[in-house]
């Protein structure tokens, strides 16, 4: 439908009061270029005016285009002054420090937030190339900073950009101390952004002071200190950092630590922000990790690991069954991680969230470990139990572990690995493997198996719709069982959770990305040390739960 006249002159003068403001002559010629193909692109036009990106608890992420609604060095410009802003209003002293990943803009974007700080009279510390985001969480807590701004789309596609703001020990308490904002840092920081007058008018200082190589190599020192000194070492292991930032670092680590160099997938070891070898950076797409698994095979290699671009997350792939091989689930490399962490004596709180398995909790209550369960997102996981005992691990089922709190206080894609590894050496010393560990939590408390019904859409109206329709009409039996508890989380967070006694459903949107998903566990017990069978019980009944949900979604 052509749109109306008065609605196109309206967003044409809001083109053109963006325009005297940008100061990126790039941005402008690409707005001019849409301006002066109205009335034609009035559609794209109002797409880009539609509102300004909201800044939240995962700060700013979108599409690199000119405009309020998208990525650019204006939005930055304008984040930056309010953060620095809501910062000196808090009275949080200390420096910022910046880092970014290598996807395009990234670096213009930390330059542009250094100079918004230091033209407020800010220190600001620029980490010395694209780094991956736990080198900057470490960092905020290592040099003692007010808070830490990441440049980073994580694992979202070439045309996104994004902005994570984490808070240091001043203004984020001992909990928070370099971990993500809540609420209500963001709402307060998102307050201030709207406060910033004419971007004319913000001051540029200089671009910060540059950091060297010291920082990385403490990095490095301090993640491969999380593993024990003294343990098996042999251990071959095949690498991608899907075209992302970690190889550099995560190799330094398996050095320092004492393996092998890992192979690394050859056309994916450089960074490069149009990731040309996958259609979807993220190692849960299928196909991400074809030619991961491809190495693997042809170098004989024990083990697969794949970082996601900015290398906070961590895929697992192992052999399973001889030579076929199989990229563990989130909730599978949690478990064993926490397992391995139990197994040698490390005390203290274990953590999850609410669309993770429930395996976790079974384990803390059988081994007298004090355990918590959390909303998604590793700025709740980090915060987990309120201080009532100290957070050893916590994981989320999207690929994130946090094995390490006192190293980083988010997930951290490096010191997983190593922890994977240190795990998988050990086994190997004994003859076995990750896929009998796993057997043996299965004989012990029985097949806990989780997928997911994720559905990417283009309009957001259909994840709309659909939780408005299973709060509506919402199931009264799945898997022959009666649904005998429903949580709806409103207005707190958008979710809804059906339990009956051996499955559990977790539906909310995603907060990253235009997707809705449902989290799926169903709970198998092992007869008679039969674990084979057991899980293909659980496969068949999660196959026909994922049926049940996706018709009461209407999808």
């Amino acid at each position: 439908m052509a749109a109306d006249t008065s609605d196109i002159d309206d967003i044409h003068e809001q083109a053109r009061r963006w325009l005297a403001d940008d100061p990126d002559p790039a941005t402008r010629d690409e707005l001019t270029a849409v301006i002066d193909r109205l009335p034609a692109s009035a559609p794209e036009l109002a797409d880009r005016f539609a509102g300004p990106l909201t800044f939240g608890t995962a700060g700013l992420r979108g599409p690199l285009r000119a405009g309020p609604n998208g990525m650019n060095l204006a939005v930055v410009t304008q984040a930056a002054a309010g953060l620095v802003g809501w910062l000196a209003a808090q009275g949080g002293t200390g420096p910022l420090v910046i880092g970014y990943d290598a996807r395009h803009g990234s670096r213009q974007f930390a330059e542009r937030t250094a100079q918004v700080a230091t033209g407020a009279g800010r220190p600001a510390l620029l980490l010395p190339r694209p780094l991956p985001t736990p080198v900057l969480a470490y960092a905020v807590r290592q040099l003692g900073a007010v808070a830490g701004v990441m440049v980073t789309a994580s694992h979202n596609p070439p045309q996104d950009n994004g902005y994570k703001v984490y808070l240091g020990a001043e203004l984020g308490g001992e909990l928070g101390a370099g971990a993500q904002i809540v609420p209500p840092a963001d709402a307060g920081i998102e307050a201030a952004i709207r406060a910033v007058g004419p971007l004319i008018d913000v001051p540029l200082g200089r671009a910060g002071e540059v950091l060297g190589d010291d920082l990385i190599a403490a990095y490095v020192e301090s993640a491969t200190a999380v593993i024990d000194p003294d343990g098996p070492r042999d251990l071959s292991v095949a690498y991608t950092p899907l075209h992302g930032v970690g190889a550099a670092v995560l190799t330094a680590a398996f050095v320092r630590a004492g393996f092998p160099v890992p192979g690394v997938v050859p056309d994916q070891a450089e960074p490069d922000p149009e990731f040309p070898t996958v259609s979807f950076p993220n190692p849960e797409e299928p196909g991400a990790v074809d030619r991961l698994i491809a190495l693997a095979d042809s170098t004989g290699a024990d083990l697969a690991i794949a970082n996601d671009p900015d290398a906070d997350r961590c895929a697992v792939v192992i052999r399973d069954g001889g030579q076929s091989w199989r990229m563990l689930r989130g909730d599978e490399v949690g478990v064993l991680l926490a397992d391995h962490l139990m197994r040698r004596g490390v005390t203290g709180l274990y953590a999850t969230t609410i669309v993770s398995s429930s395996l976790l909790r079974a384990m803390c209550a059988a081994r007298g470990l004090p355990y918590d369960e959390t909303l998604t997102g590793f700025k709740w996981i980090v915060r987990a139990g309120g201080g009532s005992a100290p957070l050893v691990f916590g994981y989320e089922e999207a690929l994130g572990y946090c094995v390490a709190p006192g190293h980083v206080r988010d997930k951290d894609g490096i010191t997983a690995a190593l922890t994977v590894a240190e795990l998988a050496a050990g086994l190997k010393a004994q003859g076995r493997t990750l896929a009998d560990r796993l057997d043996e939590l299965a004989a012990e408390f029985g097949v806990h198996h989780t997928d997911q019904l994720s559905v990417r859409v283009d309009d957001l109206r259909v994840i709309a719709d659909a939780m408005a329709r299973i709060r509506a009409a919402t199931p009264t039996v799945l898997l022959g069982q009666p649904v005998d508890s429903v949580r709806d989380l409103l207005p707190e967070s958008d979710v809804v959770i059906l339990r009956t006694a051996t499955t559990r459903v977790v539906i909310r949107p995603s907060g990253t990305e235009p997707k809705l998903k449902a989290y799926l566990e169903v709970v198998e017990p092992v007869a008679d040390g039969d674990v084979t069978a057991a899980r293909a019980r659980a496969s068949a009944a999660i196959a026909q739960l994922r049926a049940e949900i996706a018709a009461a979604l209407g999808l």
